[in-house]
């Protein structure tokens, strides 16, 4: 009788644990990557290309939907920063200018700012988990006296039966964050601008 309390007991531990690991953070480190063509306008002018994240926090939201979980989504914008700065410079050169870190006067310059990333409970019909993913990016392009500043808005909702594991979640906000920087740099006004 003791030895199959012990199971018992142990089982019970064991179960717990697993729920308890469940419930963890997903900490995330998403590798957006632009995939659309981008204007081709430059000749080889130096651009400066600037990346932010200005969010006030990393915790993009929860898996659960309630604000008290520990089941929190994070992506770092130390760790997104250097990601989205990459990528800029690439669409920067792609358009057939030459990427540069530091601004100088009268140099064109462009700024690239993910303002917004959300991660919250969609709405889904019963027996059916649904999460609703926001990412909003901005981009400022500067030149001879001219600003042109474009929002880029990302949204998707997946509904799934089972809920998404860490690697599932790094792939949506991933998918996300690379859909936001399509529609950022296939916008002709910036590269149009930059060229002047």
């Amino acid at each position: 009788m003791t030895t199959r309390r012990l199971l018992g007991f142990g089982l019970v531990l064991l179960v717990t644990s697993g729920l308890a690991g469940c419930a963890g953070p997903h900490y995330l480190t998403p590798e957006p990557k632009r995939s659309v063509q981008v204007p081709a306008a430059g000749q080889g002018q130096e651009v400066s290309v600037t990346a932010r994240d200005t969010r006030q926090e990393a915790v993009i939201g929860t898996r659960s939907g309630s604000a008290g979980s520990t089941a929190v989504v994070i992506v770092d914008p130390g760790e997104l920063t250097p990601r989205l700065q990459a990528e800029a410079e690439r669409a920067v050169r792609d358009m057939g200018f030459r990427p540069v870190g530091d601004a100088a006067p009268g140099r064109p310059d462009l700024t690239l700012t993910l303002k917004r990333l959300d991660y919250g409970r969609g709405d889904a019909p019963p027996m059916v988990g649904s999460v609703r993913l926001t990412a909003v990016l901005e981009a400022k392009a500067q030149n001879d006296g001219t600003t042109y500043t474009g929002s880029y808005t990302a949204r998707r909702t997946q509904q799934y039966a089972v809920k998404p594991d860490r690697e599932a979640n790094q792939a949506m906000i991933e998918e996300l964050l690379s859909d936001a920087l399509d529609r950022a740099f296939r916008d002709p006004e910036l590269a149009g601008l930059l060229a002047r």
